[in-house]
This record gives C-alpha cells, sequence and structure tokens, in this order.
C-alpha cells in the first residue's frame, strides 16, 4: 500500500465523522427548539384548571365503628318433659312458629291409662274420706251424751284425718297425671324460627334429655360486641364531663346502626341497651349489646357486620373527601390554593369518616380553598393553578358527582398545554 493510498482513507474517515457530529448536533438544536416552543404554547395557556371547594364545615357526633355478630334474643333448646315413642310431628323445618303452637305429639296412650287410674283413685279416697267423717261426727255426738267413749272418738278423728291427708294424695296424683297427660303434646315456648326435627317418628325419647329441636327469636334480634380498652376508657372520660358515650352505664339506649359483610353502609338502625359490668380479663375488652327490630327476620343469628355507635359529644367539625388528602410517609397533607392562583402543601390530622368525608382535626379552620380534583396537575404546574370552585354536597358521593375533571371535554375548562383561543367551538 502507498503513502497516497493511506493518506486518502485517513481523509474519509475524517470527512464522515464530520458529518455524523453535523447532524447530532443538528439534531440537538431541533430538539431544544421544539422544547421551546411547546413551553411556550404552556406559557400561553396559563395555570392548568383544578377543581377547588371549601371543606364541609357542620355540627356531627362522631361514630366509632366495632366488629360484631347477630345473636337471637331468645334461645330454647326444646325437650320433652315425659318419655315415650314420638307419635307426630305438626312443623315445617325452619318455619316461624307461634308461642303455644302444637310441634310434637308423644304416644299417649300409656299416660290417658294413667290419669284414669288417677281419677278413679281420686274418686275411692273421696268416698273413704266421706264414710270417715261421718263416722267421727256420730261418735262426736255420742260423746256429748255420754254414750260413747274416748277411746272411740279418739279412732275415729284418727280415720278421718288418714281418709283426709289420703285424698289430698289422691287429688296431687290426679293432678301430676294430667300434667304428664299434657305433656306428651309439646308446644311452642316462645314465637320465632324453629330449626330441623332432630327425632323422627318412632323414636324413643328420654324425659329432659332428648333434644327434639330449637327456637330463636328473631324479632327484635341483638347484636354482641366488643370494645377495647383504650376505647372504654376515653368513653369513661366523657361520662365524666356528663357527655352522653356508648361505654358508660348511663349511655345505654342511644341510636346505633350496623352494617353487613356485603353493605358500604349502615342501614340498620337499632339502640344500644346494654353494657356489661366489667372487662374480660383475658382479652381487655368490655363487652356491649345493641338491639335491633328485625320484622322481616332478615338478620340471622350469627351474621357478622360492623357496628357504629355514638364516640363523642356534637361539635363542629371540618371535613373533606378523601381523594383530597395526599400522604407522604407518615404525614398527611392538603393542597392550599390562595386567591392569586398560587397553591402549598398544608399538614393536617385526619380522623374517623362521617358522612363519607374523613375529619381534619388539625391543619384547617374551614375557610380554605383546598384542591379536591387534578391534585397530579398542582405537582407539574410549577406552584399555580387555574381554581374551579364547586360546592361539596353533605353527603360525600364521589368525584364524578363533581362533574367531568377540569380540562376534560365538557368541563368549562381549557385542556392543559392547549391554546385557549380554539377552546370555544361555537365561535
Amino acid at each position: 500500500m502507498t503513502e497516497s493510498d493511506s493518506s486518502r482513507r485517513r481523509l474519509t474517515g475524517a470527512t464522515r465523522l464530520f458529518r455524523l457530529t453535523a447532524l447530532a448536533l443538528v439534531a440537538a438544536l431541533g430538539i431544544a427548539a421544539c422544547e421551546r416552543q411547546q413551553q411556550g404554547q404552556q406559557g400561553a395557556a396559563g395555570p392548568p384548571p383544578v377543581t377547588v371547594a371549601k371543606p364541609v364545615v357542620k355540627e356531627i357526633v362522631e361514630m366509632d365503628e366495632f366488629t360484631g355478630r347477630f345473636q337471637a334474643a331468645g334461645f330454647v333448646e326444646l325437650r320433652a318433659r315425659v318419655g315415650g315413642y314420638l307419635q307426630s310431628v305438626h312443623f315445617r323445618d325452619g318455619a316461624l312458629v307461634k308461642e303455644g303452637e302444637l310441634l310434637f305429639v308423644i304416644d299417649r296412650r300409656p299416660y290417658k291409662a294413667e290419669l284414669d287410674q288417677a281419677e278413679a283413685t281420686l274418686v275411692a279416697t273421696q268416698t273413704r274420706f266421706d264414710l270417715a267423717k261421718l263416722e267421727l261426727e256420730r261418735a262426736e255426738r255420742l260423746a256429748k251424751t255420754g254414750a260413747g267413749t274416748e277411746q272411740s272418738l279418739d279412732q275415729r278423728r284418727q280415720q278421718f284425718l288418714s281418709a283426709q291427708a289420703d285424698l289430698a294424695g289422691a287429688k296431687a296424683g290426679l293432678e301430676q297425671a294430667r300434667l304428664n297427660y299434657d305433656f306428651t303434646q309439646v308446644n311452642a315456648p316462645i314465637s320465632g324460627r324453629i330449626s330441623r326435627k332432630l327425632v323422627t317418628e318412632g323414636n324413643l325419647i328420654s324425659a329432659n334429655t332428648t333434644l327434639l329441636t330449637t327456637i330463636v327469636t328473631t324479632d327484635p334480634i341483638h347484636f354482641y360486641f366488643d370494645i377495647d380498652e383504650r376505647s372504654f376508657l376515653a368513653y369513661q372520660r366523657l361520662a365524666e364531663r356528663g357527655e352522653e358515650s356508648s361505654g358508660n352505664g348511663g349511655g345505654t339506649d342511644l341510636p346505633i346502626a350496623v352494617m353487613l359483610t356485603d353493605e358500604k353502609e349502615f342501614l340498620h338502625k337499632g339502640r344500644l341497651d346494654f353494657t356489661d359490668n366489667r372487662l374480660d380479663p383475658d382479652t381487655g375488652t368490655m363487652r356491649l349489646r345493641a338491639s335491633l327490630p328485625n320484622p322481616d327476620h332478615f338478620l340471622t343469628p350469627g351474621l357478622f357486620g360492623r357496628i357504629a355507635v355514638p364516640g363523642s359529644p356534637r361539635y363542629k367539625a371540618v371535613m373533606l373527601p378523601d381523594e383530597a388528602i395526599l400522604t407522604d410517609l407518615d404525614r398527611r397533607y392538603v393542597y392550599v390554593v390562595g386567591s392569586d392562583g398560587s397553591v402549598r402543601q398544608q399538614p393536617v390530622r385526619t380522623g374517623s369518616r362521617t358522612d363519607r368525608y374523613r375529619i381534619i382535626r388539625e391543619g384547617l379552620k374551614g375557610d380554605e380553598t383546598v384542591v379536591i380534583n387534578g391534585l397530579q396537575r398542582v405537582r407539574m404546574s410549577g406552584g399555580k393553578v387555574t381554581p374551579q370552585m364547586v360546592e361539596l354536597p353533605p353527603v360525600w358521593k364521589g368525584l364524578m358527582a363533581l362533574g367531568p375533571p377540569p380540562g376534560a371535554p365538557g368541563s368549562g375548562g381549557a385542556p392543559q398545554g392547549g391554546d385557549p383561543k380554539n377552546t370555544d367551538t361555537k365561535k
């Protein structure tokens, strides 16, 4: 290879490198120009629109929620009071029965025979009693005239008293035989829903032992739940200040509401009617009970649920929807908009939920303007926004109830980064 060929190759490589560098420089300049153009368009469009509102401020009673289970207000294990063979069953499994309704019949023939025998015994004893009474009266008359002896009078009196005792025993035996005869018919002691029959016809029933079925009273129905020791102490502090709460002894008959596991609202209303007299030393909890009407028997013993009970006196609270509250590690905050459209973070301390709003315990007074929708735009806005004011409803129904988000078609606001001159298509 000659020296001229090597020089030519070096020249060609340098030319190629120069061309590539020039192309990269042109591309970079084009990208920078596009970014400047976009920034200019964004600046012309103004700060991004966001939905803002004043917090909801109203008087509330803060409700505490606990988990519990429904239990029957009345429960009976039905057993026969006499033994014998089960003759017939007079109910449908799982039906509603009324107090006094006939449920089971045990073979009555042996008890009917005992009843007849007791009646005959009573008649015979009554006859002997009448005879002893006549003989006593005769002996007393003879003793008064001196025709009879004192010994004879004492014997007649002893026979009369013995016959009188036998008559009382016969009457008691007749009453027992009548009771046993009546006990062969097993009636419902309470009104409620009956279980299935646990013994089929023809089986031998043992008195006071064999379980026939069970009955539960479901109207009203009870709801039992436990509160922790800290909540109990908080309720006690309220009671010391003369304010009603669900944990003190005078706080019974308070309104409550229960929500089932497949429900999203507390639909079932009732009253708190019992607070236990001691904490469970094993669990450190206090047992409470609420009573709820259940005329349609929908609520069934054994169901789980959540109960909301009054946990505070009535006070004026500041509330916001959860969608307006942001979290940064262990800190919660909201975006507050000033009169000039500037945005700042405001730390808040939150509480429980009421009317689907989150209670703001600290950080807001209630007259601030808070960003409700468009939180991502606040982060990208550089500290300035275009607030679009709305009024929050008494009960929060979600962001969709406020209408389309700002900047969306039909929202009435300019899309972020768009040209405001082209937002009104009717012009």
